[in-house]
């Protein structure tokens, strides 16, 4: 009875840099994703005393109606996951993830007397400290409290892109906003192995502004949500950048482009240098052509090597490197197998290749393979996960699925369910 009621309330969340993945089991492909934010209202105003006392930070798709002043944003607009890794005393980001995991949670909460919690799956980064793991648990307790949680768990978020895709020996690149993890995992994730680079879809949408500045949109670059819509909606990932440069210039019509943002007045156009489109998904995979000196040196921060903890995140460190460090720290005869099944995941490889471009543009699964034969590795077979986006979470629903509702957390494994 407690196995049939664990597997029909599994309830994953996913707690990527820049969206907040959840739902249950019954969401069946794609969960409920909302940013991963949250908003603290000025505690002084007089309309925060008469309509939101209660609520110490607004979460969810109402925090655009709070939104005030540009720099009034950095003071109170909180990205809690930043490198997916939070500090132990950032209170209000602990604050935010509690209330993303209330909304979440609450969102699917049956009227059905018999519910007395969900069975979640949480997934943070591999590089996670076991602080985290605890700091969660705890808000999992408080939640369970509210009749919210029954039980839950937490795993690294390569490990549930595996567990998605029902495969055992793999290297897993998974990509958002803020950073790249490379996961080599051979039955469990590989952690001594893993190579963490700081650089992800934030880096892309902040050389997107600069482009959208030199086009003569630099009103429109300073709002973040608007330059990630625009770099979705023309950037490119290069077979080549010098060629596709190249050509760019010699047939610049063959590349213009126009961006109209829905529900608004506002097109953004590339008509003149629109060659480029393709710095955009070029940096992302490799930061160090000559042609990026000139943003950095005119003030766009350069991608850079952090600490956080034990574990250091390389800024500059192009995808092909960090796949051939990361393999080269597992055993040799494991090597081959991880080579021949490298897995990308995250919304970081979401590129498209348009067919009137082809051989200028290609998709994340060509850039890999170039960038590694470019260090002589031929031999691989590289997939991009069904649906990049919500891979992790669709790994933490299988996870919870199959954990036998027995099995206790155990802090050795790090595995097993954490009741109330």
């Amino acid at each position: 009875m407690a196995e049939e009621y664990k597997r029909a309330y599994a309830f994953g969340m996913d707690y990527g840099t820049s969206d907040f993945k959840f739902g249950p089991i019954s969401c069946g492909e794609v969960p409920q994703i909302i940013e991963n934010r949250g908003y603290f209202p000025d505690s002084g105003s007089i309309m925060y005393r008469a309509f939101d006392r209660a609520r110490e930070v607004v979460v969810g798709e109402e925090v655009p109606l709070y939104l005030q002043s540009s720099e009034d944003l950095a003071l109170r607009l909180i990205y809690p996951m930043k490198n997916g890794v939070i500090a132990k005393d950032d209170e209000k980001a602990w604050a935010v993830v509690r209330e993303i995991s209330r909304y979440g949670l609450s969102s699917f909460k049956p009227p059905e007397p018999e519910f007395r919690g969900f069975y979640v799956v949480a997934s943070l980064s591999s590089i996670a400290p076991k602080y985290m793991y605890e700091r969660l648990f705890k808000i999992y307790g408080e939640l369970g409290q509210e009749g919210l949680v029954a039980a839950s768990t937490v795993i690294a978020q390569p490990f549930a892109v595996a567990i998605a895709h029902k495969i055992t020996t793999c290297v897993v690149i998974e990509s958002g906003h803020g950073n790249t993890q490379i996961c080599p995992i051979s039955r469990y994730p590989i952690r001594n192995a893993v190579v963490t680079i700081n650089r992800g879809g934030g880096d892309a949408n902040a050389l997107t502004a600069e482009i959208m500045k030199d086009a003569g949109y630099g009103d429109l670059a300073r709002e973040e949500s608007l330059v990630r819509r625009v770099k979705e909606g023309i950037g490119l990932v290069p077979a080549d950048l010098d060629k596709a440069i190249e050509e760019g210039k010699r047939n610049p019509r063959k590349l213009r482009t126009k961006f109209k943002v829905p529900g608004t007045r506002i097109t953004v156009e590339l008509e003149e240098e629109p060659w480029r489109r393709f710095l955009i998904g070029e940096f992302v995979f490799d930061p160090n052509h000559e042609i990026f000196q000139s943003y950095f040196r005119r003030g766009m921060p350069r991608p850079r090597d952090v600490k956080i903890g034990d574990t250091t995140f390389l800024g500059m460190l192009d995808f092909g490197e960090g796949i051939a460090r990361s393999v080269e720290r597992c055993p040799v005869e494991l090597q081959p197998h991880l080579y021949r099944q490298i897995l990308l995941s995250g919304g970081n490889f979401s590129w498209q290749a348009p067919k009137e471009l082809e051989g200028l543009a290609i998709d994340s699964k060509a850039k890999i393979k170039a960038l590694l034969k470019r260090r002589g590795i031929t031999n691989v077979k590289v997939t991009v996960a069904d649906s990049p986006q919500y891979s992790v979470w669709r790994g933490c629903i299988i996870y919870g699925y199959v954990v036998p509702e027995d099995y206790e957390w155990d802090w050795d494994r790090m595995e097993g369910w954490m009741k109330p």
